[in-house]
């Protein structure tokens, strides 16, 4: 199995796009992470859910999750209100790598050694070319590890 043989389409935001919409999409769509690209279409990072919920989450009850059970239920329903006018740049974490890129050709096997190196949900696979490169589509980890059980399980009925 290659890398273009395992992408599939994929939701993608701009840097500069809205913060709310984006968390919608991943709820919508019930997607761990969200591929961010530039202005060209190139992956630039990946916004996981789990940074949009500490986001929503108030720095207090971050530091003290006890706090979390005094917090009303009226309120809590409108943490989404934190993404409110917030643009998806503002929402990636400081700390995160750049997203994890795989060639068409790279094997299931690098594709895996990538996302496990840095934790990723996800890998970008772009074919390179003159103008930089163009992106074919995602490899999400539990498509990856649907692939890779499916050939594992085939294999062990032959055995």
């Amino acid at each position: 199995m290659r890398a273009r043989d395992l992408a599939v389409e994929y939701e993608t935001v701009g840097l500069d796009s809205d913060a709310l919409d984006a968390a919608r999409l991943m709820a919508e769509h019930r997607l761990p992470a969200l591929l961010v690209v530039d202005e060209q279409g190139a992956p630039k990072a990946i916004l996981p859910a789990s940074q949009m919920i500490k986001i929503l989450v108030p720095a207090y009850v971050i530091e003290d999750p006890t706090l979390a059970a005094v917090v009303d239920e009226r309120h809590a329903d409108r943490l989404c209100e934190a993404l409110a006018g917030r643009k998806v740049r503002e929402c990636l974490s400081k700390t995160a790598p750049p997203p994890v890129v795989a060639a068409p050709d790279d094997t299931a096997l690098e594709v895996a050694a990538q996302m496990a190196q840095v934790r990723s949900p996800l890998v970008a696979v772009v074919e390179k070319n003159k103008a930089g490169g163009r992106l074919l589509g995602v490899i999400t980890a539990s498509h990856l590890l649907e692939r890779l059980l499916a050939a594992t399980s085939h294999g062990s009925a032959t055995s």
